[in-house]
């Protein structure tokens, strides 16, 4: 079952992927690409940063895609980008059977960058980081439970899947506040060094 999943997750990422960059060769043609550019480059480098060795889930998977939800304007785009990104790094990494639910958390966190973070200001960065780093814990830890055979399919089973991944729940929500204040941060710092960057009608801080 496992192996179907992540069957049809790499031929749904291979689609995203395919729009993706159809998205990226029609927003080139705008007066935004520089923006485009900087912000593609943002998430791309926010996922190599997974290959480089770091305390466990204490990665910035939530922020990145929590910062591509508020910044890309094309909701396409903005959904195939982090997905992209993450099926790079997978395939260095290695494949395994609980990606539908990885990449399924990144959906709805690219989700709440959309509603959460029409307008940017580090309250709402906080709270949309905390909000994803729960979301990232219930949908991740549901699929061990669902998937690995490590717990038996009922309440109780579930629930001591979730207790014992409590000790890991804080580099989560680590990883996330200090990657969303890495991106949020130096994007703000790139605005304001470079003019064609702050162009567009993306997000405005608040």
């Amino acid at each position: 079952m496992g192996g179907t999943l992540v069957a049809a997750l790499l031929g749904v990422a291979s689609a995203g992927c395919q729009i993706g960059v159809t998205r990226i060769m029609q927003a080139a043609m705008t007066t935004n690409h520089s923006r485009l550019l900087a912000i593609l480059t943002a998430v791309l480098v926010a996922a190599a940063l997974r290959l480089v060795p770091h305390p466990p889930n204490f990665t910035p998977i939530g922020a990145m895609a929590l910062f591509s939800g508020a910044y890309l304007a094309d909701r396409r785009l903005a959904l195939a980008a982090p997905l992209a990104a993450m099926l790079l790094s997978d395939a260095v990494i290695g494949f395994h059977s609980g990606m539908p639910f990885v990449y399924g958390s990144l959906a709805l966190i690219v989700l709440i960058g959309w509603l959460g973070l029409k307008r940017v200001s580090s309250f709402r960065i906080v709270g949309a980081a905390l909000a994803s780093s729960l979301l990232f814990f219930v949908v991740t830890n549901f699929g061990t439970w669902a998937l690995s055979g490590m717990y038996p399919l009922t309440a109780a089973g579930l629930a001591a899947c979730y207790v014992a991944a409590i000790p890991f729940f804080q580099n989560t929500v680590v990883g996330d506040l200090f990657y969303a204040g890495l991106l949020f941060g130096g994007f703000a710092l790139l605005e304001r060094a470079i003019p064609a960057i702050r162009q567009g009608s993306e997000p405005q801080p608040a």
